[in-house]
């Protein structure tokens, strides 16, 4: 592991109105798996080689939080959103760039910004890949939903020893009637049964924000304690 940079970052909040948010940054290139579980494991998320977390002195809005796998069941609802699927074609592989990744990308969130008013903003090949793709050393995957030949929807994830960390998720909203967002979650859920992994780590959950929001439907999971440095141990609660 080679720590590039650290630093701290006031901004606005990216999930509440009228508010401030400060996160901490490490920029770490040839990260390993390990030093990478342990980061999620309190509370970072990981963005190509950038890991961050808010640690605003004054809010503790930003919950992390993760499924249990082994506990987890399959609604009714459920289980039609995966039967659905069987319309589509899935692909897992090492995180990649191209024409049809981009043209997705940026049709999604400009979606996003006519239906919830998000910020839109056409993306960059520089961009794209320093987000997506950099930084995905030996744990970092995509998972590619095809319609026949088309790309419909593209899930990046790492997969750690004990579980798999969400990073993002972005579909062709031509193809909402699939429950994209659900499918998604619903396939990572799958796939860690089947391998036994023990969580879905889904990042931050913040009551009041309608974009995480659905994070806590899906139940049971685990709140992080607090905000632990990597040098301290961590405790994971149920509410």
């Amino acid at each position: 592991m080679n720590l590039l940079k650290e630093f701290l970052l006031e901004d606005k909040c990216s999930y509440l109105d009228n508010k401030k948010q400060t996160s901490h940054y490490k920029i770490i290139e040839k990260c390993s798996a390990t030093t990478c579980q342990d980061l999620v494991e309190r509370g970072y998320r990981r963005f190509g080689q950038m890991y961050f977390r808010p640690i605003c002195a004054e809010c503790n809005e930003c919950q992390s939080i993760k499924i249990e796998v082994d506990k987890f069941l399959f609604s009714k609802s459920a289980k039609r959103v995966l039967k659905k699927s069987k319309e589509l074609s899935i692909v897992l592989q090492r995180p990649t760039i191209s024409k049809e990744h981009l043209h997705v990308f940026d049709k999604y969130h400009k979606h996003m910004h006519e239906k919830k008013g998000w910020d839109f903003n056409p993306s960059t090949p520089e961009h794209y890949f320093n987000s997506f793709v950099n930084g995905h050393e030996d744990f970092g995957y995509e998972v590619l939903y095809f319609f026949k030949d088309k790309l419909v929807g593209v899930d990046l994830i790492d997969i750690l020893a004990d579980g798999i960390s969400s990073i993002y998720f972005y579909y062709d909203p031509d193809f909402a009637k699939y429950s994209p967002g659900r499918l998604s979650l619903y396939k990572q859920i799958e796939f860690a049964k089947r391998y036994d992994k023990k969580w879905i780590y889904l990042g931050y959950y913040v009551e009041g924000c309608p974009s995480l929001e659905y994070k806590a439907e899906y139940k049971p999971y685990l709140t992080l304690d607090g905000r632990p440095s990597e040098y301290e141990e961590f405790h994971w609660f149920k509410k």
